[in-house]
């Protein structure tokens, strides 16, 4: 007799359907032993939920907090916790495991650039056009640190014209890393926004902004973002860009820039290969700007205001740090070991970079940190919840403590799972000169000023995650700058 179709049958077959498919992920897929809530397991609807509300990292480090350092966060993602597992998946093989197709957000002009490239291969070729230009010798040249201090020059004067009055540092540090990252790639065409009007309105357009669901939006619903696209005109995550858009090309076409700077090396890669596509360079240009405003600034944000707090331990790193920088003024950033425990650990503890950073595991499968996953499964690890779960390599994860970078005991693996600007040949190209900018920035203002937070601050410092970074929840931080004697 044949089976009449009514909606009834239907629905029940559908239910079958979804049991079988949840029945399955429970118990005999290959994740299925692994540890993490069982919603998890059927579904990706609760991962999602906490990436579109902003609530991932949270929700990520309380499951390994609850179920240990391997936890299956989806049907077909599991997050790993320990620096075992962060050395397989982003070092392996040479540079670890391919990215996602998440990463292909991060293109700019319609084309791919060096961070949204998938494959490790490619992304190596295209990392060595340019490399040198953000390595450590090239970085610390006169010529090229000489236009960070012009930037840090800028922002000390532009804080303390008024000493004793609140200054948003929430906007002069994001002026700050605008023209510290345009200097690099365009000197001596880079933006001033410190000073100049226009350039600041540039910086606001960058900076203030969310796109974290709309990113998502168009990770998950490609096709509803095409429609979208096409009903509104609007074809970036950040909606209107124009003017950083139009500097971008500006620079590309005529800008005259100086032969140190990353332009002046991607012109020639260009003049070596006339079949180049254009937009590639432009498409780099523009994801260097925005990776240097977004994560530079939060974490001297972040940082400048934990110092500025009123509690003791504060007001103890800041008296530390201006006595070591006042008793060695002649000395490089780099011979300051106080200045660098404090940036490592203001890296640590309110790092702008919190989320996780997702591969997909090679055909044929492997074994992270012992535990044996299929080809295709996504794997990560999060610096939030490498930088606190294990407590024996970092004690008192939550509270802040400079000095347990100068201790020797420890001292590997304290650095093995320092995560911030990631692990291996995909980690962060910008890592010397972040640390640059941070470390001359934090030099200058501290061996002449105390910090304190403003009376009529009453903005949320709490971290505010975004898609890959986190910056202050209220986007402004009142902060008093008063002069000491030297």
């Amino acid at each position: 007799m044949p089976i009449v179709w009514t909606p009834l049958v239907s629905i029940e077959v559908l239910g079958f359907l979804i049991a079988s498919i949840a029945l399955y992920r429970l118990w005999f897929a290959p994740l299925a032993r692994l540890p993490g809530p069982p919603i998890c397991a059927i579904t990706r609807l609760t991962l999602m939920y906490h990436e579109f509300s902003g609530s991932r990292r949270l929700f990520i480090h309380g499951l390994h907090m609850k179920y240990g350092p391997v936890v299956r966060i989806a049907p077909n993602e599991v997050s790993f916790a320990t620096r075992q597992a962060m050395k397989e998946i982003y070092t392996s093989g040479g540079s670890g495991y391919d990215k996602t197709s998440f990463y292909s957000l991060f293109q700019h002009f319609g084309t791919k650039n060096m961070f949204s490239t998938l494959e490790k291969d490619e992304h190596a070729a295209v990392k060595k056009q340019f490399a040198e230009r953000y390595s450590k010798l090239h970085v610390m040249k006169p010529d090229v640190s000489s236009v960070i201090q012009q930037t840090v020059d800028a922002f000390v004067t532009r804080a303390t014209e008024h000493v004793g009055a609140s200054v948003d540092i929430y906007d002069l540090l994001h002026c700050f890393g605008l023209d510290g990252v345009t200097g690099h790639l365009f000197s001596p065409s880079g933006l001033h926004s410190q000073t100049n009007d226009d350039d600041h309105e540039l910086m606001k357009q960058l900076a203030y902004p969310s796109d974290l669901k709309r990113a998502y939006f168009r990770y998950y619903f490609p096709t509803l973002w095409w429609v979208y696209e096409r009903l509104t005109g609007i074809n970036k995550l950040r909606g209107d860009t124009n003017l950083i858009d139009a500097y971008v090309l500006e620079m590309f076409h005529s800008g005259s820039v100086d032969p140190q700077t990353v332009l002046h090396k991607l012109r020639i890669v260009d003049a070596r290969d006339p079949g180049r596509p254009m937009l590639l360079s432009v498409s780099e240009c523009m994801d260097h700007i925005i990776a240097g405003i977004d994560t530079t600034s939060d974490a001297l944000c972040f940082l400048m205001h934990h110092l500025s707090l009123p509690i003791p331990a504060s007001r103890r790193v800041q008296e530390k740090l201006h006595e070591e920088l006042v008793r060695n003024p002649g000395n490089s950033v780099d011979d300051l070991p106080y200045l660098d425990a404090v940036i490592k650990e203001g890296l640590r503890l309110l790092s702008p970079v919190t989320m996780s950073f997702p591969r997909v595991v090679p055909d044929g499968g492997r074994a992270v940190d012992n535990v044996q996953l299929p080809g295709g499964t996504i794997v990560s690890c999060q610096p939030y919840t490498l930088h606190r779960f294990d407590t024996e390599v970092f004690p008192d994860p939550d509270e802040f403590l400079p000095e347990r970078w100068l201790a020797a005991n420890g001292a590997v693996e304290r650095n093995q799972l320092f995560f911030t600007f990631g692990a291996g040949g995909r980690g962060c190209i910008g890592r010397h000169l972040a640390l640059l900018e941070m470390k001359l920035l934090v030099r200058d203002v501290y061996s002449t000023y105390r910090t304190r937070v403003a009376p009529d601050m009453t903005a949320s410092m709490e971290p505010d995650d975004q898609v890959i970074s986190t910056r202050p929840k209220d986007q402004k931080c009142l902060i008093l700058f008063e002069r000491l004697d030297v």
